[in-house]
């Protein structure tokens, strides 16, 4: 569609608006589902999701550490054992919530999926 500098007033603006409307992208969705249930289902996959990113990398960076040698065996202890109860605890989360491992990825668009 050739875009125009016109100003349009009055019917003729809005039938400009309305035919620009039509030749938007028709993958988007006509509604937005705000019904409270799906509000909160997906409030809290969001938030599974971040903790889950969060837990992976304190994982691969307590792995680096204990491979530098920069951990005494007490705190590889303390911190292999937090990290298997919040493993355990993300696990009851998503059985609360019905969700899947798979469920807790984000789409990046081109970026790709989130982990």
């Amino acid at each position: 569609m050739e875009k125009s500098n016109k100003v349009l007033v009055g019917s003729d603006a809005i039938d400009a608006f309305v035919e620009e409307l039509s030749n938007v992208d028709q993958t988007l969705p006509r509604y937005i589902d705000v019904n409270p249930q799906n509000v909160e289902h997906g409030l809290v996959k969001l938030v599974l999701t971040l903790v889950e990113l969060i837990r992976k990398l304190m994982e691969k960076q307590a792995m680096r550490r204990m491979d530098g040698g920069s951990l005494t065996d007490e705190e590889v202890d303390r911190l292999g054992e937090s990290l298997l109860l919040l493993e355990k605890k993300m696990d009851e989360l998503k059985d609360h919530f019905g969700l899947k491992h798979e469920d807790l990825n984000l789409d990046l668009g081109p970026l790709g999926q989130l982990m």
